[in-house]
């Protein structure tokens, strides 16, 4: 696949799926700008793959002024989780999932949709998750958020069908990432097991295929949505679930 002459936009680009999917527009020729909080690892990724870092907090809606706005290709995957159960889940940190996770996303799509306009032709991709889909227990902002997410990403997509501009969902299962890794211990400490057993007995209770996702097979399906056989398929969600939602 070609990209080149493209730029795109990569949000939680400084490890995980983000990283993977920086790492593999870029070498699919984009021009690629890691957006991370953290400063160290969004340099990193981009003095890696040749691309340019932003450091930016997005539960604050001002730091979206400050990205480049002439994007065609937008990955929304900064997030962030908290487990716990309703009674005892904090809503500041709910109220800061929506806005990382929901409003972020949001912002950015308004930013770049005038270029991608302008020039006939864009990739909104959005990683939600299997969670954007179906409901498990304690995480009541994160399957709120990417509930929301979801429905962004239709809006999008039949809005910017006259335009050329696709948007699309990928909603992976679990995935071997930092989040997920410590999401393994906070699940253990709720369901009072050990952290194997999260995994074998918790999080891949209901998938056939038992084994986490990888982060490179996350951005290799982001990647196939940019390229020049998917401009048909928009407004919809690719589950990357191992047949969890099957089962």
């Amino acid at each position: 696949m070609d990209l080149s002459g493209r730029a795109a936009l990569v949000t939680g680009g400084g490890s995980g799926i983000g990283l993977a999917c920086a790492a593999a527009l870029a070498a699919a020729g984009a021009e690629v700008h890691v957006v991370d909080l953290d400063a160290e690892k969004a340099t990193a990724v981009a003095e890696t793959i040749g691309g340019k870092p932003h450091v930016a907090d997005l539960a604050d809606p001002a730091v979206i002024d400050a990205l480049p706005e002439d994007i065609d290709i937008l990955v929304n995957n900064a997030g962030l989780q908290h487990v716990a159960p309703l009674p005892e889940f904090p809503p500041e940190r709910f109220a800061l999932m929506q806005q990382v996770m929901v409003t972020a996303p949001f912002l950015l799509i308004r930013r770049v949709l005038p270029h991608m306009y302008a020039g006939g032709w864009g990739r909104v991709v959005n990683i939600s998750s299997v969670h954007g889909l179906r409901a498990s227990a304690y995480k009541s902002a994160y399957v709120t958020a990417k509930h929301a997410l979801e429905g962004l990403s239709k809006v999008t997509a039949v809005e910017g069908a006259p335009h050329g501009v696709t948007s699309n969902c990928v909603s992976p299962g679990y995935v071997r990432t930092p989040l997920v890794e410590s999401q393994i211990h906070d699940q253990a400490a709720v369901h009072g097991i050990s952290a194997d057993d999260v995994l074998s007995d918790v999080l891949l209770s209901r998938a056939p295929v038992k084994r986490l996702l990888e982060a490179e097979e996350v951005a290799a399906a982001v990647l196939w949505l940019c390229g020049p056989h998917t401009s048909y398929i928009t407004g919809t969600s690719l589950p990357l679930d191992g047949g969890w939602g099957a089962n």
